[in-house]
């Protein structure tokens, strides 16, 4: 009966550690404040240890309290996903999925295959956002991420399920210099002096001299200023295929570097649950190959 009453209070505890006080846990799960706050001074008894920080209106979490948090938070999820699978006999996935990916992939790709995903498994409440930072997991709740390239995390795993390369294009309406001149060019990041870009086209290697004018924060604003005239710039293929084939850009060369590549991650100390698995093989559908004529054509696979 005692380590029934400890696990209620544990997750009584998580409840109000993840909405930051008693009145909004108390709130969001119908539950009176009353019985949240007598639970967690339970635990704190039992544990010997102050948990919370309480003082005028505001509640935080101490360093026990903190640590206390991030590793039962998960364990405390996955026995209420075990427990819904088995009611469930296991078959349909269910509950929330959060899911972090980058801003490109999230803005040309992800509102359809959500939205795909979502009609498959109507049980499962999808949550998507937009981050290319490299988030924390655990601490941020994230049941999956989608990442560019990532750096080799020992705490999680993953897969590649999607490649693509980057392109040097125009507008077929920018005349380009033919005396060595650089290019004007629109960039992803600070504008710098003037650089060789090393590029490969059938005629070999080769450089574009590019002189960075115009700096913008997302890759489909630099695509829709070079359709516009302002310069050369480096873009994924995935991204401007459609216009290389309807005339409005023209391909300068493939750039020289490594390959782009979109791994999904998730953590390696948990059991993979159904939601995760059933998206794993959801994008594995959609893009069988992973190749960068794949996601090309799902992006012109549009209205």
């Amino acid at each position: 009966m005692v380590e029934h009453m400890d696990l209620l209070a544990l997750a009584d505890f998580n409840l109000v550690a993840r909405h930051g006080g008693f009145g909004r846990a108390s709130r969001a799960a119908g539950r009176p404040k009353a019985t949240l706050s007598r639970r967690v001074a339970e635990l704190e008894a039992a544990l010997d240890l102050r948990l919370f920080e309480r003082g005028g209106r505001s509640l935080r979490l101490t360093e026990d309290g903190r640590a206390l948090y991030e590793r039962t938070a998960r364990l405390l999820t996955e026995l209420n996903e075990t427990a819904q699978a088995i009611a469930s006999g296991g078959h349909s996935p269910r509950g929330r999925l959060r899911i972090s990916a980058p801003l490109l992939f999230a803005q040309t790709a992800m509102g359809r295959l959500a939205a795909r995903f979502s009609r498959r498994h109507p049980e499962v409440r999808l949550e998507v956002t937009t981050e290319d930072r490299a988030v924390d997991m655990v601490e941020e709740g994230y049941d999956l991420v989608i990442r560019v390239n990532p750096a080799t995390d020992d705490n999680l795993v993953g897969r590649p399920f999607l490649r693509d390369r980057l392109v040097v294009v125009a507008s077929t309406a920018l005349p380009l210099p033919d005396d060595g001149t650089p290019c004007p060019a629109v960039v992803r990041g600070p504008i710098e002096p003037p650089a060789a870009w090393p590029v490969t086209t059938p005629a070999g290697r080769s450089q574009i001299r590019a002189a960075p004018v115009l700096s913008l924060s997302s890759m489909i604003m630099v695509r829709d200023a070079v359709l516009a005239g302002a310069g050369i710039a480096c873009l994924p293929i995935s991204l401007v295929s459609r216009d290389l084939a309807s005339g409005r850009l023209r391909w300068l060369g493939d750039v020289d570097g490594p390959e782009i590549v979109l791994w999904t991650l998730y953590p390696t100390r948990r059991l993979l649950n159904a939601r995760v698995s059933a998206f794993l093989d959801f994008l594995r559908e959609a893009f069988p190959t992973g190749a960068p004529e794949e996601l090309a054509a799902f992006l012109a696979d549009r209205p």
